[in-house]
């Protein structure tokens, strides 16, 4: 299968699903994971032109551990993520006909910030749009209206999911992907007191407990017709 995971910052795939994606990844499936906005104001002292390079570079080091075909970046700057601007629309649209997707992997509706909840709504718009021909882009449609899996919010808060995937095969490497973003980790460890890695650990263990393993992720669906499939389509 193909598989496309859209997020909205750079580090958001890897908090949310990547250990998902790297189990699809081991089973052979073709990943391809792409970041809407580009991380740029995502530090007090790093100034926005330099965290953009320095973010990029982490997501596409991240991306190789967890073992994706690619990773895209759209490069819109943070907290100008907007489901209304069509050039971002058309943006996302090219991505899923580029990618010919068999299931999709984006935020939840109820995420934590404007620009996640915009990214929803973009993967939710541009994956019917990209059905229609004479929706015009770079690639041509797509004729599926695809599957969307919707990933755990940040700390879980708000989300009961409907479905987990068990990744205790894969738990280290969705760490070691969380820790390339290292712009991210050291700044919250020095400034917030937070540790990142064990938070993300704690939540995949969390939803673990819920399903009866010892690491998880949960999803939701998207439970709007025509995208479901009489197939189980996550690993």
């Amino acid at each position: 299968m193909n598989i496309l995971a859209i997020g909205c910052h750079p580090d958001d795939l890897e908090i949310g699903c990547s250990g998902t994606l790297a189990k699809y990844a081991k089973q052979g499936h073709n990943v391809i994971m792409c970041h809407v906005a580009n991380g740029n104001r995502g530090h007090a002292i790093i100034m926005p032109d330099e965290l953009r390079d320095i973010r990029t570079k982490e997501a596409e080091e991240a991306g190789k551990l967890i073992g994706a075909a690619e990773v895209i970046n759209l490069d819109v700057p943070d907290l100008e993520v907007s489901s209304y601007n069509e050039d971002i629309v058309k943006k996302v649209i090219d991505v899923i006909r580029y990618a010919k997707p068999d299931v999709i992997i984006t935020h939840s509706p109820e995420d934590y910030m404007k620009d996640h909840v915009e990214v929803n709504k973009l993967v939710f718009d541009a994956s019917f749009s990209s059905s229609i021909p004479h929706m015009f882009t770079e690639n041509p449609f797509y004729a599926p209206v695809v599957p969307i899996f919707y990933m755990d919010t940040l700390a879980g808060v708000n989300f009961l999911p409907t479905e987990y995937v068990d990744i205790t095969e894969t738990i280290e490497i969705k760490i070691q992907a969380v820790n390339c973003h290292q712009s991210q980790i050291k700044w919250m460890k020095e400034h917030d007191k937070i540790d990142f890695l064990d938070f993300v650990r704690t939540c995949s263990k969390f939803r673990g407990l819920q399903c009866g393993v010892p690491y998880a992720e949960g999803f939701r669906q998207c439970t709007t017709w025509p995208r479901f499939r009489t197939k189980r389509l996550l690993p």
